[in-house]
């Protein structure tokens, strides 16, 4: 069965969401709506819909007039097995003495390297984002200069790449959390197929408002690979929740807006120890002073 896409852009969250609810009501009725802000820091944001028809044209230039979008881009997509292609396109990735693997690459892997099972198919975060690679790049520079935390924390885990990677390597404590319970599910079955069943809790919470982040805290190391945004919002909890002397490792940062976050940061008693750039998209590993 064919598969159509319709993609726009315009600016402004409201106008693309109300955009997003207006694209419900076509005929044929799209089988489901994305409205992404493009991460450029251009304020523009992304709306597309998936149809199973192809989309009325005449329709779409009326919606996209009425809400102030560029004309709607119509494509058909040819039947593809995604997950397999995935599986095909995404080689195995190294990031120091972490290997990052599919079970596609299981013959793959090193003898001398700490094993990270992540399905192609299983949402955000499979070392191939610089983002994910360049925590665990940060992560590796921090236990090669001795540092062992007792207790960690990953902060919008999405895979929970990031936790297992401390679960394998650390005897303390090591806590999940993701704001998405679709995230914490996959988090749970990563868990799983790395032979991590029960040794991290993952739990639904909103930066580090769950009782199972509370009771663990403060951290020798918080891993948050999110976003500019809630990075900022997030800094007073951080310090809050970071021993002194405590390390953040912070990603989901494009390289534009990394000195913006650091001023909050430093304003909220971290100094910076290491930065990152990969393509572009930036990692901070910052310790907390006092």
């Amino acid at each position: 069965m064919p598969t159509f896409t319709a993609l726009t852009t315009l600016a402004g969250h409201a106008d693309a969401e109300a955009l997003g609810e207006a694209m419900e009501r076509m005929t044929p009725e799209p089988t489901g709506i994305g409205v992404f802000e493009v991460e450029d820091g251009s304020a523009t944001w992304e709306v597309g819909g998936y149809f199973t028809d192809q989309p009325d044209e005449t329709e779409l230039a009326l919606l996209a007039a009425t809400f102030g979008a560029k004309p709607f881009v119509v494509s058909e997509l040819p039947e593809t097995d995604w997950v397999a292609h995935v599986r095909r396109e995404l080689s195995p990735v190294a990031a120091g003495r972490f290997f990052v693997y599919g079970n596609h690459d299981a013959d793959k892997v090193p003898a001398d390297c700490i094993p990270l099972l992540i399905e192609a198919a299983m949402a955000f975060g499979t070392g191939h984002h610089g983002t994910t690679l360049g925590c665990l790049r940060a992560f590796d520079r921090l236990l090669d200069q001795g540092v062992v935390p007792a207790n960690v924390a990953d902060i919008g885990c999405g895979t929970a790449v990031l936790a297992m990677a401390a679960a394998k390597v650390l005897d303390g404590v090591v806590v999940a959390s993701d704001i998405d319970q679709v995230a914490v599910d996959v988090a749970l079955a990563n868990m799983a197929a790395n032979g991590l069943t029960g040794r991290v809790p993952c739990v639904e919470a909103a930066g580090f408002a769950h009782p199972k982040l509370t009771r663990a805290a403060p951290y020798d190391l918080v891993f948050a690979n999110i976003l500019k945004g809630p990075l900022v919002a997030l800094a007073p909890d951080m310090a809050r929740n970071v021993t002194a002397g405590g390390r953040a490792i912070l990603s989901g940062i494009l390289n534009e807006q990394a000195d913006d976050v650091l001023a909050v940061y430093f304003a909220n008693g971290f100094n910076l120890d290491h930065r990152e750039e990969i393509v572009e998209w930036t990692t901070l590993t910052l310790r907390k002073e006092t």
